[in-house]
């Protein structure tokens, strides 16, 4: 590997993402998930149903890339849609019990997915919040309160230190 000690901090935290992430979906495919699909999957378990569209908005993709990342978690029997009842052009989604086992080991494998637990950190997970809202406050301008997502500090909701944080959905999540 080339000199990491030159690299600027961004290439480092970039390349990182990159590699967790596919460390991750390396050990997701055999529980039929992708980073993506446990990302809707925690928003699922703790908001409860909603709508595709309100789903995408809260995960902060576009509603073609959740409507590609729920095909597959109906797949695999993580997730079921129905019509909505309020507007037939609309689905509501919810998380299956299927769904909700397949999340806790998501969440397991990504716990493990370092030895010693480096991902874990208090520290860098507070280093990787501040980044997050940074850079994005100006991306995303909607302040909603959502367990794993970040928001921005001029909506006046507080951001508890043990919510767990995701990071934005990758499109077509492979």
């Amino acid at each position: 590997m080339p000199d990491m000690e030159r690299w600027p901090t961004g290439r480092l935290l970039s390349t990182a993402a990159r590699l967790v992430e596919h460390a991750w979906n390396e050990r997701l495919v055999s529980i039929g998930l992708t980073h993506a699909g446990v990302i809707a999957l925690g928003v699922l378990d703790s908001q409860g149903p909603m709508t595709q569209a309100r789903l995408a908005q809260l995960v902060r993709v576009q509603a073609q890339t959740m409507g590609k990342t729920l095909a597959r978690l109906e797949t695999h029997g993580h997730v079921s849609r129905v019509r909505n009842d309020l507007d037939k052009r609309s689905h509501m989604v919810t998380i299956t019990a299927q769904g909700v086992e397949a999340l806790r080991e998501a969440q397991n494998i990504e716990r493990t997915l370092l030895e010693g637990g480096e991902l874990l950190s208090d520290a860098l997970r507070g280093q990787l919040r501040n980044v997050i809202t940074e850079l994005g406050n100006p991306r995303w301008q909607t302040g909603v309160d959502v367990p794993g997502l970040p928001v921005p500090p001029e909506s006046g909701l507080v951001i508890l230190p043990e919510a767990t944080e995701a990071t934005e959905a990758t499109a077509d999540s492979r």
